[in-house]
């Protein structure tokens, strides 16, 4: 895909500050370490649209990125190493099923787990929950560049495995760092484009 335009939208809590257009949504969801805001900005061509954080949990709203002028990534709160209150998670948990549930526009979802890492029990309820809404989902394993080649296939059987991936379902393995998938995981997302 040629990036024409990306830019930064609107952090929202709810549904009455969601885009009205009626553009497709991709949603990004990860564990708050994952490498989501460096997939973002590697995709867009973009060195700081998302800003990386060295503090995990910095995600705490939607936040809305406009591309090309047709279609928006929805960079979701990340689960996992938050630090962050007790009260907080529920609000988001709150925010996310409704997100999830009830959007229409939501065309699918990328899911971002480590590759260096066997899934993580909240990677697994993730993927468990996006499938339970139906939704497709894009599974990207991060970090790519930092294991050897020898290992990728140990590693992805291990990821099919641990989330109950099929045959078919898209599993990209993705460095931000060289741009590894970059493409691949661009062809996965614009199926769910049109």
């Amino acid at each position: 895909m040629k990036i024409t335009q990306a830019d930064y939208v609107i952090s929202a809590v709810g549904p009455a500050q969601y885009p009205s257009e009626g553009f497709p949504e991709i949603a990004l969801s990860g564990r708050s370490n994952v490498g989501k805001s460096s997939f973002i900005n590697t995709m867009l061509n973009r060195r700081n649209l998302v800003r990386t954080s060295e503090k995990p949990g910095k995600t705490q709203k939607l936040n809305y990125f406009i591309v090309n002028r047709s279609f928006y990534f929805v960079d979701v709160p990340g689960y996992g190493y938050a630090k962050v209150s007790k009260k907080d998670r529920e609000a988001w948990g709150r925010m996310l099923e409704k997100y999830f549930a009830e959007r229409q526009e939501l065309s699918a979802v990328v899911h971002l787990v480590d590759l260096r890492h066997p899934p993580s029990k909240q990677d697994i309820q993730m993927h468990e929950f996006l499938t339970y809404y139906g939704h497709p989902v894009v599974t990207i394993a991060t970090k790519a560049d930092k294991i050897p080649k020898s290992k990728f296939q140990k590693h992805k059987q291990i990821i099919r495995r641990d989330l109950g991936l099929k045959t078919d379902d898209p599993l990209i393995l993705f460095s931000s760092f060289n741009g590894m998938g970059k493409e691949e995981a661009w062809r996965a997302i614009e199926s769910f484009l049109n």
